[in-house]
């Protein structure tokens, strides 16, 4: 029999006896709808964590020297803390070290970063915001653009002007109602006049990205953030694509080393960290759970596989006289051996489907009643429908290989 006929032929059956192929579809279906669900969280999480998480503090191909990871995602033993305690800051005079190293097509910034409480006598209540004191390409490099106003010009980055932008939650706590160009806060005591509100930059895991104010670095506000003038908290470096981000690594890792007078067999005293270096733990979870994700719906496959074989059982019992009349005509052990595989694949296949579409409607549904995101992998929808199919086939094997033995004419004698 060709395979299209077999396959016409196997879902004419499903459409005839819909009871019993429901219930050969069922354990397929589960399994399958789990395990793109489960796959759908794990993929969305990841996305979640590169895009939204780690993605807003380190932008695509920048890396930030500092002289330990800003960002810590998974458990660092006592011992790597003790570690990162001993190491000494990154100090000034070792930026312009660095900064000449680089190639002329990459983008570079300065930054000292931590809490600052502002006023401002609008009425706003005083706010804790997060303060980056910056120099170079710093709103290039995080692709922060203004709603309002402008960034720093380059003369008030030389001379330190008191000037500030804000993020969208500073303006809204600090001037409420108000536009708050051209307006003054005050931080420290010190007063800055607000020239740039940016663009809204989201939150993650409850943390707002909008909570924040950025003065030139050779403003006063530098010294709430680092009481020690020559020191810095880190230096962000964008190469213009992944390999050239790779090459400058290693070149800012020769002056570093230089710098600090490390000797060969030395590990750094300093960190460079990407996004990717940021996000390894989280790399290294996702990777179990998405084994869990495919092994945990195993049972529900092994299950299903059980099924379609006792059903194909039963089938190779009751179509005994259509065996037997085919063998009779010339059919051969082969013929009847893939008609009866190509069956049990297309009732696993048809399983899969199912569950495929239930799978993705699920994991849209958790998503839509839980803060748990949801992005189905491609991948997985492959994966559920070869899973199908290899569970049709692998427990079709059996029945198949039965109903080819049967003799043709025991086969008419008991019909």
């Amino acid at each position: 029999m060709p395979f299209y006929e077999a396959v016409v032929l196997a879902l004419r059956t499903i459409r005839t006896q819909k009871l019993k192929s429901s219930f050969t579809l069922l354990g397929v279906c589960i399994g399958v709808m789990f395990l793109i669900s489960v796959v759908s969280i794990v993929e969305g999480m990841g996305k979640y964590m590169q895009d939204d998480l780690v993605g807003k503090l380190i932008a695509v191909n920048t890396f930030e020297l500092r002289n330990r990871p800003n960002i810590n995602i998974g458990d660092v033993d006592e011992a790597t803390w003790e570690e990162y305690r001993k190491r000494k800051r990154i100090e000034m005079m070792e930026v312009p070290p660095v900064l000449a190293s680089l190639p002329p097509d990459v983008r570079s910034a300065v930054v000292s970063d931590g809490g600052v409480r502002a006023t401002t006598l609008e009425g706003g209540k005083p706010r804790d915001l997060r303060g980056y004191a910056v120099e170079g390409d710093y709103f290039e490099i995080k692709k922060m653009d203004m709603s309002a106003g402008r960034t720093f010009t380059p003369q008030e980055l030389a001379s330190g002007e008191r000037v500030v932008v804000i993020g969208v939650d500073a303006a809204k706590r600090l001037f409420p109602s108000l536009d708050p160009i051209g307006r003054e806060m005050r931080i420290g005591g010190v007063p800055y006049t607000v020239v740039g509100l940016a663009e809204v930059q989201g939150s993650a895991l409850g943390m707002s990205f909008d909570n924040f104010v950025v003065a030139p670095w050779r403003s006063q506000m530098r010294r709430l953030l680092n009481p020690r003038p020559n020191m810095v908290d880190a230096v962000m470096v964008q190469a213009p694509s992944d390999a050239a981000m790779k090459e400058t690594m290693e070149t800012v890792r020769a002056v570093m080393r230089a710098e600090h007078r490390l000797r060969p067999s030395q590990k750094d005293d300093f960190s460079l960290q990407t996004a990717d270096s940021a996000l390894e733990f989280w790399n290294k979870i996702k990777g179990y759970l998405v084994l869990a994700g495919i092994a945990l719906p195993a049972i529900g496959l092994v299950v299903g596989a059980i099924v379609i074989m006792n059903i194909m059982l039963v089938a190779v019992s009751e179509r005994t006289a259509e065996i037997g009349i085919r063998k009779a005509l010339g059919a051969r052990r082969r013929d009847i051996m893939s008609q009866f595989l190509i069956e049990a694949s297309v009732l696993g296949t048809v399983g899969s489907a199912i569950g495929v579409g239930l799978g993705i409607g699920l994991a849209q549904l958790i998503a839509l009643v839980s803060p748990l995101p949801a992005s189905v992998a491609p991948w997985s929808i492959f994966v559920g429908i070869a899973l199908g199919a290899g569970v049709g086939i692998v427990s079709g094997v059996y029945p198949a290989s039965r109903a080819s033995k049967l003799d043709p004419i025991a086969a008419l004698r008991q019909e």
